[in-house]
């Protein structure tokens, strides 16, 4: 049993919604950084503060894979079940055909709902298809042009969005050392380009 201050964090790590989204992503199966970042639509910044949040408190754990990316995945699950009684004295709100008409209206806006879902969830698996193929490709010419993987992961990265040599450790699992040299050659070849302390890919036209 958990005591009043760990049920007190729990509650605060899950009235966050996207922390909730990320916890329902990794009931399904483990996930690494840029995946959940790519199906829940949110920065790769924003996901690694959610995740190092919940590593804190124990919820997340992470393993390696051979490419040195961080799958994580749920460590303890959480199941909460909220009780709410009515009061002996509230009096009745409404009337059966108030009711009625409340319960269609919201059956039909249900439905409404689900039709929606059901599209963007199948405009979604497009999407991820477009992406995995892409990826693929990136992959596949990155290692006729790069020297290593690692700079094709570092790459890959930076195409969600700017990131710090720092982020990109974290990002990809790489060490922080591969991360400094491999940031080098890439903006040696004119595929990023350092702007202070953050780097970004470089356009079509890089100079």
């Amino acid at each position: 049993m958990l005591d009043q201050v760990e049920v007190a964090r729990i509650l605060d790590i899950l009235g966050n919604r996207n922390r909730r989204r990320i916890i329902e992503l990794l009931r399904q199966k483990p996930c690494f950084v840029t995946e959940i970042s790519d199906r829940l639509v949110l920065s790769p910044k924003a996901v690694i503060e959610h995740l190092q949040m919940m590593e804190r408190e124990e919820l997340l754990s992470f393993r390696l894979d051979d490419r040195r990316r961080k799958y994580y995945y749920l460590a303890r699950d959480i199941n909460v079940m909220v009780t709410l009684e009515k009061h002996p004295d509230e009096d009745q709100i409404g009337n059966d055909s108030d009711n009625l008409l409340r319960f269609r209206h919201s059956l039909q806006t249900l439905q409404k709902l689900l039709d929606v879902r059901d599209d963007m969830v199948r405009n979604l698996k497009n999407l991820d298809n477009d992406i995995e193929n892409r990826i693929k490709e990136i992959i596949s010419r990155g290692r006729e042009i790069l020297d290593d993987d690692a700079s094709i992961d570092i790459s890959i990265a930076l195409a969600h969005c700017p990131l710090s040599a720092d982020e990109i450790h974290e990002l990809t699992g790489l060490p922080r050392e591969t991360v400094c040299r491999d940031l080098q050659r890439l903006e040696d070849r004119q595929v990023v380009k350092n702007e202070g302390k953050i780097y970004r890919l470089c356009g079509n036209h890089a100079g």
